[in-house]
């Protein structure tokens, strides 16, 4: 679909010869084949090369392939690199997003980068020490002026932003908290992480990168809100049971103009909510939560796999595919706009199942299409996740139907 430069190994005119750029590089690589083994490594020898000073290895990887398969492909390229990743219903790779079979390797290095990885086991018990332990890693950095958290939760445990919360215990607000969370392939229920030698489940990944150079974050959804802002009124982990003392589904429905169906039929409420989320407003800025009620339909409560707090302020909100679209390449320019006038190495994107779901195959080429013109021919990958994380400021920073962009510079 596009090709992708890489930057910082051998600097050459252009872009790509950025100041300190011989000091860190970044470079991308994807496979599509079928064979797991072989996709792993054909992803790997693209992102490596022979570029030296190798530090770290992310790797997403569509839930359809055998991950033991994918990391013995890797791992026969890159040696003991530093690595992290996780599964997904789809990938961002060089040649645009795949679902099917998709493997996308990012891989950076140079003297201009430390990088530290871990990972904790039992999540879905242990949200908040789950995120304490994987933030414990920043650390043991070496000292570099500019730092980020990379996560990888798994979107079937619940509590997402305990596992947040607990990371904030650590690392405070000076160090931002990027990611996003390992979904299933369609149709499925199971995920997985990669981390060093090992396939885990029920985990949290993450790699702690300090740079020479900074970090920018881009937030962007595309959802537009409808109408006067709502109160949950009644509402606990997840259930929002009341919006301004209505029941909650009614309450929703009635403000979106929903079809007769969806207050009685599971399927045609999932259709309807699907493009239909509702933003939190937070201190710190708004967030969006997806929406669902296939299981409490007949109790007329809504249901976020994300925090909904009682006596905040929601709004509903809906968009179209042309709105969604716009939100990408705008997230890629926040992202760069962030570095301040530093040139990219490359960016990462964290976009929501949910989006790609509305956009369909097709929209989904000309979604990546609107990030790679915003990333003017520098590296992008990615994945599409079932929660996305960015924390630049405040506490919370869990998010759903939305698209976060790391640019590293």
């Amino acid at each position: 679909m596009h090709a992708t430069r890489e930057t910082g190994a051998e600097p050459t005119p252009g872009p790509a010869d950025a100041p300190g750029s011989a000091r860190r590089w970044l470079a991308v690589g994807g496979s599509t084949a079928a064979d797991g083994r072989l996709a792993g490594e054909d992803a790997a020898r693209e992102a490596l090369g022979r570029r030296p000073d190798r530090k770290l290895l992310m790797v997403f990887c569509s839930a359809r392939h055998d991950p033991k398969a994918v990391l013995a492909g890797i791992r026969s390229v890159s040696g003991e690199t530093p690595l992290i990743g996780c599964s997904a219903t789809a990938v961002i790779g060089p040649e645009g997003p795949s679902e099917d079979n998709g493997v996308a390797v990012i891989a950076l290095g140079g003297p201009g980068f430390s990088v530290a990885t871990s990972a904790a086991r039992g999540a879905a018990v242990n949200q908040r020490e789950a995120g304490a332990t994987v933030a414990g890693s920043v650390a043991t950095l070496d000292d570099r002026p500019h730092q980020v958290l990379i996560l990888l939760t798994d979107g079937l445990c619940p509590g997402q932003e305990e596992i947040l919360a607990g990371a904030y215990s650590v690392v405070g607000a000076s160090v931002p908290l990027v990611g996003g969370s390992a979904s299933p392939a369609r149709d499925e229920r199971s995920t997985f992480h990669l981390c060093g030698d090992e396939v885990l489940t029920d985990a949290v990944v993450g790699a702690a990168i300090a740079s020479e150079a900074p970090f920018g974050v881009g937030l962007r959804h595309g959802w537009r809100k409808v109408g006067e802002p709502m109160i949950v009124t009644s509402s606990a982990n997840g259930e929002v049971y009341t919006l301004d003392d209505q029941p909650a589904m009614a309450a929703y429905l009635q403000r979106l103009g929903g079809p007769p169906e969806a207050y009685a039929d599971p399927l045609a409420f999932q259709r309807f909510a699907q493009t239909r989320p509702i933003g939190i407003r937070r201190r710190s800025g708004e967030e969006v939560r997806n929406v669902s009620s296939t299981k409490r339909l007949r109790e007329g409560w809504l249901r976020s796999t994300g925090e909904v707090p009682e006596g905040g302020v929601i709004w509903p909100m809906e968009g179209d595919e042309e709105s969604v679209l716009q939100a990408a390449g705008d997230a890629c320019r926040d992202a760069i706009d962030a570095l301040a006038g530093h040139p990219p190495l490359g960016l990462l994107a964290f976009d929501c199942e949910s989006r790609g779901r509305l956009l369909g195959v097709e929209g989904k080429q000309h979604e990546v299409a609107r990030m790679v013109e915003q990333a003017d021919g520098y590296p992008l990958a990615g994945l599409y996740t079932w929660g996305e994380i960015a924390r630049t400021r405040g506490i919370n920073g869990f998010h759903n139907q939305t698209l976060v962009v790391l640019a590293v510079g």
